[in-house]
């Protein structure tokens, strides 16, 4: 009896279950193949996937994120691990949606795909009033190939988007572009105009960008970007740049790695990062962090002076490595004028092998038997004709007759003079500073 009655509790449980999954809404998860794209590339397959994204965005969702944006509770557009042909870009139809994936396969833009386009257009159709477009968008597990027709991927105006292992490729423009909005997330991915693993023989025509980030608080984090004219592009603030490596088209060929044109606040930190033939080019910048980087093939850093202005610049604790060629590790460039206020510029604590050191902190001994000791930093020192400070330790040889009287008396032209009142003979220990 007693047996029986548990037998029909589980019985009711069961059931109970049963009925609570059946009645259960369904999955949001959007096959692209349910609307007919093709996974084998042989047929254009851009309105179906249009159609997929179309349906996933008229969710009716649980709620709000930011202000006018509604929460798809985490809906899925599946690409099944298919290779699709497309012909115009996946552009979303309405803006103000978010929580949405797309991932798991790979694009192709035909040959009629419209020159300059992006193949994943984050930007709506219609453009609304919104803040934002779109938040928490993640696109992951994805190879656009861009056929060199245009680019990769942009994204406008959002909040919270996530570009995460992809494979970016054959653009003619931009690989991933993001303009205004905040916290775009690249992470883990790569990009390459051409498919090359270094020594390209045709590097020399490399053009096209591989990331630009025109907007604010930004994060590139482990992406590697194999062949491009410019790696990345940055023109917003407080954007973090860590554990990338450039190896785009080099110096030599007229590449750079990384460029910062930034009027105004600079606000980015550069850090743990590769750059292999190319290097980083910043104007006039202000707040601005290099470190723990490595700097290969006589890889160097250009500061450029637009208006004269350096401040807040920490360039310390990085690895250069050349040629021996007597490459400079930090240059200027200073066709538009030379720098005129320099503030708080830290560049030290680095270390070469076949280049150039140049620092703004010098240090060096001079000995000699007379009135004056002179020494010339202008071979270590980054800014010409700059000492703002000068330490020095004057030892004069026991057997002087007297206490010498000494002084600083010049410092122009990055040389310093130490002079005595009477011949001595001493050695002086100087260490120069041109960011105190």
């Amino acid at each position: 009896m007693e047996n029986s009655r548990i037998a029909m509790l589980w019985l009711s449980f069961i059931t109970a279950a049963l009925g609570d999954h059946a009645n259960a809404a369904p999955p949001q998860v959007f096959h692209v193949t349910a609307y007919g794209a093709d996974p084998t590339g042989k047929e254009d397959s851009t309105g179906a996937i249009i159609a997929a994204i179309s349906d996933a965005l008229e969710l009716p969702g649980s709620g709000f994120l930011m202000n006018g944006i509604v929460n798809l509770g985490g809906a899925r557009i599946d690409l099944d691990g298919g290779s699709y042909s497309i012909s115009r870009p996946i552009q979303f139809p309405v803006s103000g949606r978010g929580n949405l994936l797309i991932h798991g396969g790979s694009l192709k833009a035909s040959d009629s795909f419209p020159n300059g386009g992006y193949l994943i257009d984050l930007s709506p159709a219609s453009p609304s009033g919104l803040e934002y477009y779109y938040e928490f968008v993640t696109l992951r597990d994805l190879l656009v190939d861009c056929n060199y027709r245009g680019g990769g991927i942009q994204v406008a105006k959002s909040l919270r988007t996530n570009i995460d292992n992809c494979y970016i490729t054959h653009f003619s423009t931009v690989g991933i572009s993001v303009k205004g909005g905040h916290e775009t997330s690249v992470r883990h991915s790569y990009l390459g105009q051409h498919i090359t693993a270094g020594g390209d023989p045709g590097e020399r025509s490399f053009t096209g960008t591989g990331i630009e980030l025109l907007g604010n608080d930004n994060s590139i984090n482990d992406v590697v970007i194999f062949s491009a004219a410019l790696g990345i592009l940055i023109t917003g603030q407080a954007n973090i740049i860590s554990e990338v490596h450039c190896y785009n088209k080099a110096t030599g060929f007229g590449g750079t790695g990384i460029y910062l044109k930034l009027p105004g606040l600079t606000q980015t930190r550069i850090v743990n990062s590769y750059f292999d033939f190319t290097g980083i080019v910043a104007e006039d910048p202000v707040q601005l962090t290099i470190s723990n980087s490595f700097f290969l093939g006589d890889a160097f850093i250009v500061l450029k002076s637009i208006k004269g202005v350096v401040n807040g610049v920490n360039i310390v604790d990085n690895m250069f490595s050349g040629s021996g060629k007597g490459v400079d590790i930090v240059q200027l460039d200073q066709k538009m004028g030379p720098f005129t206020k320099v503030d708080q510029v830290v560049i030290d604590g680095n270390n070469v092998n076949g280049m150039n050191l140049k620092s703004t902190i010098a240090r060096t001994s001079v000995q000699g038997n007379g009135v004056s000791w002179v020494a010339d930093f202008n071979s270590a020192l980054v800014f010409p004709d700059l000492i703002k400070r000068v330490d020095y330790t004057f030892v004069a040889d026991a057997a002087a007759a007297s206490f010498p009287i000494h002084v600083l008396r010049n410092v122009s032209g990055n040389k310093v003079v130490i002079q005595s009142h009477a011949p001595v003979h001493a050695n002086v220990f100087i260490t120069a500073d041109q960011g105190a």
